[in-house]
């Protein structure tokens, strides 16, 4: 491990002290199946999966069943018998951090593990606030930031399922038309696993100033994440990924986006740039990388989109 005799709340490893944890992880993934879980401009390798996930996954294994081995023993304490309760993950980090990417490979590799074969992902897209409502309170160009998700739903959400009720649902987001799907949801019935992924997965009381709650998702998490990277990174990603979305999906005539195929090439980086720069850098820098101390693990990638160190709170 290094820097570890530095006064901080976490021990940290480079890729090849982090890789050494994997023990006898054996490696269940194909070279197919990871390219199905890669997000559009994610580079994430096999090799990485092996060094970086393998050993994650089985430090979250052991969290899982060490939680499973407690609620026994508290049902046999109470002679009860409590209703299935998932363990609670959350992932946060930055508009292009690959977050999203994080989340489906470790729902990919935590159903592998038998102990507990029923994963779930959702993301907090869903609890955004309709466009109309955006629109009406006049904080559409604020999408993402706090006041955008409706808090009281998300809340009652996680609260449900921590609570153990057998059928709980989400509301379902369409990056294509850039909105929640009227009248379509997501069931989530009693998995052992619940991964919630989103930019306000880690944020508390401070970041809702303009809403007071009592709780935040960050109440309900058992273990959280954040993916990490320098903002100039981070800004280089998403406007690599603007470009890509420009030249595929916003080429559908449905896409919310699709005005900006009508854009020279030069016009549409200067627009990804000025998009970063007025809503996802501010709400990052405002809203996002401070919740990062709050995470029990961060994953720091290098300009290749690679991660080259694991923190874990001690």
């Amino acid at each position: 491990m290094i820097d570890n005799m530095m006064t901080t709340p976490y021990l940290s490893f480079n890729r090849q002290q982090w890789a050494e944890l994997r023990n006898t992880v054996p490696m269940t993934l194909t070279e197919e199946e990871l390219d199905a879980l890669r997000g559009i401009n994610d580079r994430i390798s096999l090799d990485e999966v092996v060094d970086i996930y393998l050993p994650l996954s089985r430090l979250l294994n052991l969290y899982v069943q060490a939680k499973q081995r407690r609620t026994i023993v508290q049902e046999k304490f109470l002679s009860t018998s409590e209703p299935k309760i998932p363990y609670i993950i959350g992932i946060a980090g930055s508009v292009a951090v690959g977050k999203s990417t994080t989340a489906r490979l470790l729902q990919t590799l935590l159903t592998r593990w038998p102990e507990h074969p029923k994963v779930e992902l959702i993301t907090t897209d869903g609890f955004l606030k309709p466009n109309k409502v955006l629109e009406e309170q006049g904080i559409m160009g604020k999408k993402g930031f706090p006041e955008s998700y409706n808090m009281h739903q998300l809340v009652k959400f996680v609260s449900d399922i921590k609570s153990g009720k057998e059928q709980v649902h989400a509301p379902v987001y369409s990056h294509l038309v850039y909105d929640i799907i009227p009248d379509q949801t997501k069931t989530v019935e009693q998995p052992d696993i619940l991964i919630i992924e989103g930019l306000n997965v880690l944020q508390s009381g401070m970041d809702y100033p303009h809403d007071p709650h009592r709780v935040f998702i960050s109440d309900f998490l058992d273990f959280s994440l954040y993916v990490d990277a320098e903002v100039e990174l981070l800004e280089k990603w998403y406007v690599d990924r603007f470009m890509k979305f420009r030249a595929g999906a916003f080429t559908d005539p449905n896409a919310y986006f699709h005005h900006y195929t009508k854009l020279t090439e030069i016009e549409a980086t200067t627009k990804a740039k000025s998009i970063w720069a007025e809503i996802n850098g501010k709400n990052l820098l405002q809203n996002i990388l401070p919740t990062k101390e709050r995470a029990d693990l961060v994953l720091t990638k290098g300009s290749h989109h690679a991660i080259q160190q694991v923190k874990l709170r001690k």
